[in-house]
């Protein structure tokens, strides 16, 4: 072994002790990080993936209209009512992905057809446009 290369053994063998001379006092200092940040090395739980819903209500000559959308949970029965834009323009978003819903546009002496939002179509973003049509 040459001189230089004695040297450097020499050296990693001191920069080795003194790693485990520390671990200790690393391994002693990580209880105190987690009662001082309850949340300290702790993994985030993962959010749950969601829907969203976004579209748009015309009339029959297709210009944007004043309306209002409900959403319907099948499983709950709540109801989500969201009044469009000038444009016409909706969006629902947070929706559960293991719910159905239903989806229907109102104005003024016009109804849309219901649609349904599947548990079986796995997309997160949807876009459903509807022309409504005066109701006889």
């Amino acid at each position: 072994m040459t001189r230089a290369s004695h040297k450097i053994e020499r050296v990693m063998s001191l920069s080795r002790r003194r790693l485990f001379a520390l671990l200790p006092a690393i391994g002693l200092t990580a209880p105190r990080a987690r009662a001082q940040f309850p949340g300290f090395g702790k993994k985030k739980p993962k959010e749950k993936p969601t829907r969203s819903v976004k579209g748009q209500v015309m009339d029959e000559a297709e210009d944007g209209l004043r309306a209002v959308v409900q959403l319907k949970n099948t499983k709950t029965l709540a109801v989500k009512s969201f009044h469009t834009n000038d444009n016409g323009d909706f969006y629902f978003h947070g929706l559960d992905l293991n719910v159905d819903y239903e989806l229907k546009a109102i104005a003024v002496g016009k109804e849309s057809k219901t649609r349904t939002i599947s548990t079986f179509d796995e997309r997160t973003e949807l876009i459903y446009n509807f022309k409504l049509k005066s109701v006889s």
